[in-house]
């Protein structure tokens, strides 16, 4: 199994960003995909979820009505879709499956949200 995150950056307070995760390893379409962030000196929480067929969605409080979770099946990738960011948006953001009872994790892409 093998996430890979990528598109974070520094962006601009009320600015969008849309972080991307490649999968490979397993059958992607069978899997709920979910996004992760850690900040700084705090430790990792939930931001929101898809479910395999991508009509289910979750989020965080934190990011409800700002921040979308979509999955394009047939390119293994599932997306975070970032919009009005703020300032405590910043911090490293992960995707994690969950395959055979184990989590597996990328490596995270880090998302700064500054002036």
């Amino acid at each position: 199994v093998q996430l890979v995150e990528s598109g974070g950056g520094l962006v601009q307070p009320g600015r969008s960003l849309r972080l991307s995760c490649a999968a490979s390893g397993f059958t992607f379409s069978s899997y709920t995909m979910t996004w992760y962030r850690q900040a700084p000196g705090k430790e990792r929480e939930f931001v929101g979820l898809i479910a395999s067929t991508g009509i289910t969605t979750h989020y965080a409080d934190s990011v409800k009505g700002r921040f979308t979770v979509s999955r394009d099946n047939a390119k293994n990738t599932v997306y975070l879709q970032m919009n009005s960011l703020k300032p405590e948006d910043t911090a490293v953001y992960y995707c994690k499956v969950r395959f055979n009872s184990n989590d597996y994790w990328g490596q995270g892409t880090q998302v700064t949200v500054s002036s």
